[in-house]
């Protein structure tokens, strides 16, 4: 009796097994129909795709500092870094266009700070040149925190926000790297310590006995941190060799502005615009820093407004 009821339960088990078998390949002919005719092109030819690790270059370096590619783990390490962003198409094209409007400025502050121009792919790996926020709260194109940004002299308030002046923030970081390299005695920990701190690369420096960030055990961030800014410098230099084709034509241009000096009070950003030709909208473009609808200045500071020419937007 037994016997006989366990051969009943496993022959009923088979059968839902078949019945499920042939449920569950009809399920995934069927999607693959579906998907078939997703991607269908020009009839039955199949859109195709082709993935391929990124190409490392033969040498690399950051700010004259030798990349040692090596050793195996850096070279895995910035391949990682490469074959990422070297698949972010659509955001990789926005970057290299905003770089157009924002990469001779930066630079050129760079070197009147005496920093290495390379410094420049920091800033793209912190903010992909656009005024963002991060989830921890730091902000602009350099990515402070408030309380960093008011330590490095940037002005932060509710109608205020210099950490999106990217002249005045490129100027505070740079003071930020003279200040790390000054204590570490080279351009890649004073890079790393951007991203975890000047006070966490010392305590690490001393228990592992090492000032090299390639040999440093750091967290992950951190650890692919210059990493990625080298990956930027690779393929912003080179982008045909990453399928990037971007011609002059294809670059954002920075806006054609004037200089105005504001020493007092601003009612209204909006009116200020129309009496200087412009809008508000277009204001804003060219001083992210303005964060408010306007200015009460009452310390009487000086602000350097950038107002966009007349006809500044058309082509």
């Amino acid at each position: 009796m037994r016997n006989s009821y366990v051969i009943s339960v496993v022959a009923v088990i088979a059968a839902f097994s078949i019945i499920s078998c042939k449920s569950a390949n009809r399920a995934a002919s069927n999607a693959a129909a579906e998907w078939k005719d997703i991607v269908a092109w020009k009839g039955d030819v199949s859109l195709n795709q082709k993935v391929l690790p990124a190409p490392l270059p033969d040498s690399a370096s950051f700010a004259g500092e030798r990349v040692p590619l090596n050793y195996r783990d850096v070279r895995e390490s910035l391949q990682r870094e490469l074959t990422t962003i070297s698949y972010w198409h659509g955001s990789m094209t926005y970057i290299m266009q905003l770089a157009g409007r924002y990469q001779e400025q930066i630079q050129k502050i760079l070197e009147e700070e005496n920093i290495h121009p390379d410094f420049f792919y920091l800033c793209v790996a912190e903010s992909s040149l656009q005024p963002v926020v991060s989830p921890a709260g730091a902000c602009g194109y350099w990515q402070f925190l408030a309380s960093t940004a008011r330590e490095y002299g940037l002005e932060v308030s509710a109608q205020v926000d210099e950490r999106y002046n990217v002249e005045k923030s490129t100027r505070a970081a740079c003071v930020y790297f003279k200040k790390a390299y000054e204590k570490f005695g080279n351009w890649t920990l004073a890079a790393a310590s951007y991203n975890i701190g000047m006070k966490n690369i010392e305590q690490r420096i001393g228990y592992q006995s090492i000032t090299d960030y390639y040999d440093m055990q750091l967290p992950i961030e951190t650890a692919r941190y210059l990493y990625r800014a080298l990956a930027f410098k690779t393929l912003m230099n080179n982008p045909k060799a990453y399928g990037f084709y971007l011609e002059d034509k294809d670059k954002f241009r920075p806006f054609e502005c004037n200089e105005v000096i504001v020493k007092g009070k601003i009612d209204n950003w909006s009116d200020f615009a129309a009496e200087h030709n412009t809008n508000f909208k277009m204001l804003k473009l060219c001083n992210e820093w303005i964060r408010s609808n306007k200015l009460d200045n009452r310390r009487g500071k000086s602000y350097k407004v950038l107002v966009p020419v007349e006809n500044a937007r058309e082509l």
